[in-house]
């Protein structure tokens, strides 16, 4: 049996980005939804969410999340509803039918992902949590850009 070599930790960052949007990609054809529409769903579960904090967490431009929110609002999956503190901004929330796919969708995300650790020791999964929030908290420090938790 032949050994995987080593990654640089570059490598596989990469190699761990593609296959997580990899997996989004396939549960998202589970549902009939893009890439794009899971993630959104997952990351209203939290609830209502407004345009630039999705515009930021979805590394998305305004026109290009008017059109995604657009489409799945045409679907019954999300409504616009005004923010009760500024009723000039809108917040988007999940609709019921959009709440249960985006739960479906979510689990089996989390289902997908956690497979694919399955065989490592719960101390190696815990420090690699750790070291990516590690990361995470660094970006925010250095751009003042937070992610979203995406309701897990």
């Amino acid at each position: 049996m032949t050994k995987e070599p080593v990654l640089r930790f570059t490598e596989a960052l990469v190699r761990l980005a593609h296959l997580v949007q990899q997996v989004f990609v396939d549960v998202s054809k589970e549902y009939e939804l893009t890439p794009q529409q899971a993630q959104l769903l997952c990351l209203l579960i939290g609830g209502p969410v407004g345009m630039t904090e999705l515009t930021r967490s979805l590394h998305l431009e305004k026109s290009s999340l008017t059109g995604l929110v657009d489409r799945a609002e045409k679907r019954g999956l999300v409504a616009r509803t005004r923010d009760s503190h500024d009723r000039r901004t809108c917040r988007i929330a999940l609709t019921p039918e959009g709440e249960r796919i985006g739960a479906l969708a979510h689990d089996g995300m989390t289902e997908r992902l956690e497979a694919l650790a399955r065989e490592l020791p719960q101390q190696h999964r815990d420090l690699l949590a750790s070291v990516i929030g590690e990361i995470l908290t660094e970006h925010t420090a250095q751009t003042g850009r937070a992610w979203l938790p995406s309701g897990s």
